[in-house]
């Protein structure tokens, strides 16, 4: 069933790529008819994580869902609703693990082990569903105008208490000097571009011993390890913008990574699930961080 589930998700996000589609920012493209992109959210309002994240996005655009809440189809029966007749869920998943004793036999003795489990359940939009609560159908609040600096945005970054350099054409996190250098803010399209490629390169920046110690054991520009860093500084982006409320676009840098992303996701049907992992986990740390800074400030 893992495996399964592995490989149904990674070769729909494979062939969104092969066509040139970037999973993760569809939602954008489409165009989204509610206002502003949040993550997916769960019928009492917490955010979804890590991969359901772009499983949602994926079937919202398909679909042409405006709405960002899904439910399950108990979920909606408990709210006095009913999802219509005919309608097709949606595929989530849930990583745990359950308790085994294990004996003399097992390779590793005797004791309580943790053994990994993945299960699927399925949702609805609630866009499926009649007779919510009128709540569940209220639009957001409007588009932030994105010629113009995007202060919260701004307030978020300058919270994290990252070295943010400005000057020159290039935009980079230097492990060595722990920093990120960013073009100055009047060379992007709008507000909401700059922030975007800001928060690529925080997710780099997260990655330092000090932080999250990530470190995938790239050697050279352009390979495996490589690769799979910049998706997940991708998809950290792709969150962060989400819980940010900005709606960026695809970046020139994109075409000269699908073709690296494809190999790594072709090679390892699990790696779009550890990506996401890894970039939820970083976006969480600058939440952390960012929060610890404002609770110090007041």
């Amino acid at each position: 069933m893992k495996n399964n589930v592995y490989a149904e998700v990674t070769d729909k996000i494979i062939a969104d790529l092969e066509m040139g589609d970037l999973t993760w920012l569809k939602p954008w493209n489409a165009g989204n008819t509610a206002g502003r992109i949040t993550r997916p959210l769960r019928h009492n309002g917490l955010g979804y994580g890590g991969i359901n994240v772009l499983m949602l996005w994926a079937a919202a655009i398909e679909a042409g869902y405006s709405s960002a809440c899904w439910m399950t189809f108990k979920q909606a029966r408990e709210l006095g609703a009913h999802v219509r007749k005919g309608e097709a869920g949606s595929m989530v998943v849930y990583a745990g693990t359950i308790s085994r004793e294990g004996d003399e036999d097992d390779d590793e003795g005797e004791g309580v082990k943790q053994i990994p489990f993945l299960k699927t359940y399925t949702v609805f939009n609630v866009e499926q569903i009649e007779g919510l609560p009128e709540h569940y159908h209220e639009k957001p609040a409007p588009v932030i105008d994105p010629l113009q600096r995007i202060a919260h945005a701004d307030q978020f970054f300058a919270a994290t208490r990252a070295e943010i350099r400005h000057g020159g054409n290039r935009a980079y996190y230097s492990g060595s000097s722990d920093h990120v250098q960013m073009p100055c803010f009047e060379s992007f399209r709008n507000g909401e571009a700059y922030c975007a490629t800001l928060a690529h390169e925080l997710i780099h920046w997260t990655k330092h011993e000090s932080r999250l110690d990530r470190d995938f054991g790239a050697k050279k520009w352009g390979d495996e390890a490589y690769a799979f860093e910049e998706l997940v500084a991708e998809l950290g982006a792709a969150f962060l913008c989400a819980d940010l409320a900005l709606t960026p676009e695809p970046g020139a840098d994109h075409a000269a990574y699908i073709q690296s992303w494809l190999k790594v996701m072709k090679v390892d049907k699990r790696a779009i699930f550890s990506a996401a992992a890894y970039a939820l986990r970083a976006v969480e740390f600058l939440h952390g961080v960012a929060k610890s800074k404002e609770g110090a400030a007041t």
